[in-house]
């Protein structure tokens, strides 16, 4: 087991305001770990699978953490939370879905599909600071995760 603070985050975001928002906030509160980012849900599965442009493993090392928008052009969010959990070696990684979307469909949902926790964003960059802080203490400093490299 790990702490996450050794291992890259996979950021799906459509949304190049909330990416640059949500990089930003954990950059000020000292999260250095790499970060890949996906603008829709197939890239992050290409990200997963090492498929295509990602292939190689250095293109596409395995994240300690998953950060999902539920909205996303082609492949939705929902789409990628069902496949990741659905998948033996995938699983184990934590997804947080951090979106827009305070529907309690989309909450429950996502919870019965393994989502590790749901966060929406709030509007106000001093709430959404706040929000990215708690994750932060919780995913990094205290939860320890598997670490373990593709079996693929």
């Amino acid at each position: 087991m790990a702490k996450i603070s050794t291992q890259p985050l996979l950021l799906v975001e459509d949304s190049p305001e909330d990416y640059e928002t949500t990089v930003r906030a954990l950059r000020r509160l000292g999260v250095a770990n790499d970060i890949f980012h996906c603008v829709d849900g197939e890239d992050a599965l290409n990200v997963l699978y090492r498929r295509g442009e990602y292939a190689d493993a250095d293109a596409a090392p395995r994240p300690g953490l998953i950060l999902l928008d539920l909205n996303l052009p082609g492949t939705d969010g929902r789409e990628v939370l069902k496949v990741i959990k659905e998948d033996r070696d995938l699983k184990a990684i934590p997804v947080i879905i951090l979106t827009t979307s305070n529907d309690n469909r989309d909450v429950e949902d996502c919870y019965r599909n393994g989502a590790n926790s749901y966060v929406q964003n709030p509007v106000d960059f001093r709430a959404f600071l706040s929000a990215i802080e708690v994750l932060k203490k919780f995913w990094f400093e205290i939860v320890l995760v598997p670490k373990k490299e593709y079996e693929r």
